[in-house]
C-alpha cells in the first residue's frame, strides 16, 4: 500500500503501477500515489546532553547478564562491573549503571536487510514505540557517556543473549557512518569485563572489540579483564566463590576503570586534533572507483 507503519499512517511512499510482460517488468510513471511526508517533532534522542566546562567525566556501566532479580543469584560479571563502577565514583566521575535485564525492549526487526537507508537514527522502533526502553542505552552511549564499561557472562562460547539483543539494535548507530558518513560516537572509550564458568574468553573479547570499534569507540591498553575456570570445570560453586573472595580480581576491576578513564583524559585533551575527516576507502560499503588505466589496458 505504501502506507507508513503504525503511528505514521498518514505518511505515504510513492506507489507505481507495475505490469509483468514476457519481455520484462514495466513500471508506469508518474506514481499512482505520490509521496506524502509529514513533519514530526524532533525525537528526544537527537537532543544532546552537553557537559559544562570542568564537569567530571561520565562513566556508563552496562550489565548484560540475564540473571533474574526475582530469583536472584550471584553474578560474577555484575560483581566485577560494580567494583569498576565503585572506582569511578571514588575518582569523582558521574556514573550510570544500566542493567539490560531491567529494560523491556524489542528485538531488532532487520530494517537494514530491507534497505540500508531503512535502518535510521534514531532507531525506527524507538521512534514509533514509546514503550521501548532501549532509549536509555542510546542516550547513554551516544549523548552521555565518556567511558563505557560492558560486562557479560560467557554463554556457549559467546557473550550473553541480552548483549546480542542490544548490539543488533545498535546497528542504527553504525549505519549512519555507512549511509551518511556521520560518526555518532567520537572520543569515547570502551572496556570490557568477561566472565564464565568455561572458556572462550579471547574469542568473546575479539568479537566485542570488532563491534565497538566499528561504532567509533577506542580502547585503553589491556582493555578487558576476564575470569574462567576453563573447559573441563563444571564446579560453578567454585567459580562464584573465587570471584566473591578474590581481592586481586577486585583490584583488576579498579585498574581497568583507571586505564579507561586515564585514556579518556588524554583523548579529551586532544579531541580537536582528532576530529578530522576519515577516508572511506577500505571501510564498510565503500566501493572503490575503477582505475583509470583499466579501460586503456582492455583496448590495447
Amino acid at each position: 500500500t505504501g502506507k507508513g507503519p503504525e503511528g505514521y499512517d498518514e505518511e505515504q511512499v510513492p506507489v507505481f503501477a507495475v505490469e509483468e510482460r514476457t519481455d520484462g517488468v514495466y513500471v508506469q510513471t508518474p506514481p499512482t500515489m505520490p509521496r506524502k511526508l509529514i513533519k514530526h517533532m524532533p525525537s528526544h534522542l537527537l537532543e544532546e546532553h552537553p557537559k559544562t566546562p570542568g564537569a567530571p567525566p561520565r562513566v556508563l556501566a552496562i550489565s548484560t547478564t540475564a540473571m533474574d532479580d526475582v530469583n536472584p543469584r550471584f553474578s560474577t560479571s555484575d560483581a566485577l562491573l560494580e567494583h569498576a563502577l565503585d572506582q569511578a565514583k571514588r575518582r569523582g566521575a558521574d556514573t550510570q549503571h544500566i542493567k539490560l535485564r531491567d529494560l523491556r525492549f524489542r528485538h531488532c526487526e532487520g530494517n537494514y536487510s530491507k534497505a540500508a537507508r531503512a535502518c535510521t537514527w534514531p532507531c525506527a522502533i524507538t521512534e514509533r514505540d514509546p514503550e521501548d526502553q532501549l532509549t536509555a542505552v542510546y542516550e547513554g552511549l551516544v549523548h552521555w557517556g565518556d567511558v563505557v564499561i560492558i560486562g557479560t557472562p560467557i554463554r556457549w562460547g559467546n557473550a550473553s543473549s541480552l548483549y546480542y539483543k542490544m548490539i543488533e539494535r545498535l546497528n542504527c548507530v553504525q549505519n549512519q557512518v555507512t549511509i551518511h558518513n556521520t560518526v555518532l560516537i567520537k572520543n569515547k572509550v570502551a572496556a570490557f569485563i568477561i566472565t564464565g564458568g568455561q572458556d572462550n574468553i579471547q574469542a568473546v573479547a575479539g568479537s566485542m572489540f570488532t563491534f565497538w570499534a566499528e561504532l567509533g569507540f577506542v580502547f585503553p591498553p589491556f582493555p578487558f579483564i576476564a575470569h574462567s575456570r576453563g573447559w573441563d570445570a563444571e564446579d560453578m560453586q567454585n567459580n562464584v566463590r573465587q570471584v566473591k573472595m578474590s581481592d586481586t580480581l577486585r583490584e583488576a576491576s579498579y585498574e581497568l576503570l583507571d586505564r579507561a578513564l586515564d585514556f579518556w583524559t588524554i583523548i579529551d585533551k586532544h579531541k580537536t586534533e582528532m576530529d578530522k575527516p576519515m577516508e572511506r576507502a577500505g571501510r564498510k560499503a565503500n566501493t572503490l572507483p575503477e582505475p583509470e588505466t583499466a579501460e586503456e589496458e582492455v583496448i590495447a
